[in-house]
């Protein structure tokens, strides 16, 4: 009975010391997006960078906020602070931010705020003073609050013919701001969701984000997010310089450019390529994309054009630039538009000959100009042709009109012709005719 009781009391002791060893789970470091529409209505980046986070590792979070989810169709964490058609100033001046600080009490605020502001023709220095006074809520809130404050997204809205300049204007301001107002303590890091954004190609209004936009402004806020979650080291080795882009499938108003890809060392990933026009001041965004290649429509017509191409990587590192490219538009009529039916002439086991192709001016005014691409099976060759200049890239051909045959009337059609080889027992024939003017 003595033993028993001993053993009792001590097993008592050892449970005890067990239980209370035992680390607590970590509080999940809470993660408010602020904003207006571009990051609240519906704002699906926000699911593309939840879900990124969860799947390289980032579990304990929680994006917290006062508004729900609003769709997206995927599943994620969807609190957030992204009010539509709200003024940072406005925010400022009549304290809205503070209750939504009280009720969600986050770690870590990403802020992308002044388009609504831009918009409004109010001054950089206004919309900063602004920022600084929601800097100085937060802080209250949390003295050591992690601050990722965004440039903001490019805007071109069709009712405001200078937000554009202004949101420029805006953007270059914000990181002399940042540097006068970040502390050790609570650090404010810049964002920059401007460099590479096309409003043609990455929104669908020329303000808010498309598909394309959306996963470009996720891609921006990852690496600054996982840095300030202590993700590891910040990623800031560029990719490399991705070679000179080389124009191929010319017509009156599009090309074809490839370039030899990027490789990226610093840990974050190639994320894509920007392609500019060079025009000596402000380069012209031509285009993006996540593979070296990139087909380009709404050239104008004869006209010369120099491009290059910046790698970016998953940190919204940029490459240097390539080399320049060179080409120039096929010419083409105002109103113009053609079509290509191609004929069978004749064919054997080895071989055929398609012809002819006709080429037929299928708008309301005189092509001065066609060029007629389609595909080759493989193992094909192109061994002869006529009536058009033939270029083969691949199994991509593209044959353009000579001097006599490229003016077409309204209504009226040319043609050319070609002979082809292929393997033995393949009776497989071009496909995919297509002509542009």
């Amino acid at each position: 009975m003595r033993t028993r009781a001993l053993v009792l009391p001590l097993l008592s002791a050892i449970l005890a010391t067990l239980l209370y060893a035992t680390p607590a789970h970590a509080a999940p470091v809470r993660i408010m997006p602020l904003g207006d529409s571009i990051t609240g209505s519906p704002g699906c980046w926000r699911a593309l960078l939840w879900n990124r986070l969860q799947s390289t590792g980032h579990t304990n979070i929680d994006f917290v906020g006062t508004l729900p989810a609003q769709g997206c169709g995927v599943a994620h964490d969807g609190d957030n602070e992204g009010h539509g058609g709200y003024l940072a100033t406005n925010i400022a001046a009549q304290n809205q931010l503070v209750p939504w600080l009280a009720a969600t009490t986050p770690d870590i605020v990403m802020m992308h705020l002044g388009t609504n502001d831009v918009w409004s023709n109010i001054p950089p220095a206004t919309i900063l003073g602004a920022f600084t006074t929601l800097v100085g809520q937060m802080r209250a809130s949390n003295p050591s609050m992690k601050i990722l404050v965004a440039k903001i997204i490019p805007m071109n809205p069709s009712q405001c013919s200078d937000c554009a300049q202004r949101a420029v204007n805006f953007n270059a301001a914000v990181p002399a701001w940042a540097a006068a107002n970040t502390t050790a303590q609570s650090p404010i890091t810049v964002v920059d969701q401007w460099t590479g954004f096309s409003t043609s190609a990455d929104t669908y209004d020329g303000v808010h984000p498309n598909a394309a936009g959306d996963q470009k402004i996720s891609d921006r806020w990852y690496p600054a997010l996982t840095a300030a979650l202590g993700g590891g080291t910040t990623d800031t080795t560029p990719p490399t310089t991705p070679g000179s882009p080389m124009a191929s499938s010319l017509s009156s108003t599009g090309a074809t450019l490839t370039w030899t890809p990027s490789t990226d060392s610093g840990g974050s990933g190639l994320a894509g390529y920007d392609v500019y026009r060079e025009l000596g001041g402000t380069d012209q965004l031509l285009g993006s994309t996540t593979t070296p290649s990139l087909t380009l429509t709404g050239l104008t017509p004869a006209t010369a054009y120099q491009a290059y191409v910046r790698a970016r990587d998953g940190a919204g590192n940029l490459s240097q630039p390539s080399g320049l490219g060179a080409f120039t538009t096929q010419p083409g009529g105002t109103g113009g538009g053609c079509t290509a039916a191609a004929t069978v002439q004749t064919q054997w086991g080895t071989g055929y000959v398609v012809q002819p192709v006709t080429v037929a001016n299928s708008g309301t005014s005189t092509l001065n100009g066609w060029t007629v691409t389609f595909t080759l099976p493989a193992g094909h060759a192109v061994t002869g042709y006529w009536n058009a200049a033939v270029t083969v890239s691949g199994q991509t051909v593209t044959a353009r009109n000579l001097a006599y045959n490229g003016t077409v009337a309204p209504g009226q059609s040319t043609s050319f012709g070609f002979q082809a080889s292929r393997p033995g027992g393949n009776s497989q024939l071009p496909t995919g005719y297509a002509c542009a003017a």
